[in-house]
């Protein structure tokens, strides 16, 4: 068999697991060992591997993660108000294929933006698009967005996503462009994509913080009501550092 001529055709082809995994056969001579069903399986599972780690890494770089961080990492801690039935909820991630919300509140330093971020990434390795954004900097570049004539693609790309990720809510009161551009995308994604939302102010303030009392419960109603929460406590992870 020639075995040069396969691994030139699966090059070109662009089955570059199956090549990776071929040229591994031929050079360590293991081809007479197995038989064509085994050889076949093993093409076919190093094709599927190196394409969804591509899928995965395409997916956390488009992200834009603040943090570069994993679950396994994070332990429940009774002194942060962490469970383990709460970790055990959102590492499944089923609750974004169902379009249901997670609510992240707690003061400054606890590590809300690493648990979103943690949580960002182990939907990616799910197969699940995300996006993440600083909230006040989102509202600058949708602000930019409608001077340049991108705004509607904008609010399409952030539709799309399966997890829309907000951090830092609240900081700022919103004007009524960013109010408008918040209820837009929260309508969007009502019942049918999921959102996490962290913020240093507790929940029943931010009706206050939107200003806006009919904007305000429109938004509440649909972010809230659908929702699961983690209010972090203890002290700033960042004074332990």
């Amino acid at each position: 068999m020639n075995h040069q001529k396969t691994l030139e055709l699966m090059r070109d082809m662009r089955l570059h697991g199956m090549y990776d995994a071929m040229q591994g056969l031929v050079q360590g001579k293991k081809l007479g060992s197995i038989n064509a069903d085994q050889l076949l399986a093993i093409l076919l599972q190093q094709e599927w591997d190196e394409r969804n780690n591509r899928k995965i890494h395409r997916l956390t770089r488009s992200a834009r993660f603040r943090y570069t961080a994993s679950l396994q990492e994070i332990k429940a801690d009774a002194k942060r108000n962490l469970s383990g039935e709460q970790l055990a909820l959102i590492s499944t991630c089923d609750w974004v294929n169902k379009a249901e919300n997670l609510m992240i509140t707690g003061p400054t330093g606890v590590g809300k933006s690493h648990l979103a971020s943690a949580i960002g990434h182990q939907c990616c390795q799910m197969g699940l698009k995300v996006a993440y954004h600083n909230t006040q900097k989102l509202y600058q570049a949708l602000r930019l967005a409608r001077l340049d004539g991108t705004h509607r693609r904008q609010m399409q790309l952030l539709a799309r996503a399966d997890l829309l990720i907000l951090d830092d809510f609240g900081l700022q009161r919103p004007d009524e462009l960013a109010r408008l551009d918040l209820l837009e995308m929260v309508e969007d994604r009502h019942g049918r994509r999921s959102m996490i939302i962290a913020s240093q102010l507790p929940i029943s303030i931010w009706y206050e913080i939107i200003a806006e009392p009919t904007i305000a419960d429109a938004i509440l109603d649909r972010i809230v009501s659908n929702s699961h929460r983690i209010e972090l406590t203890g002290e700033s992870l960042r004074k332990r550092k």
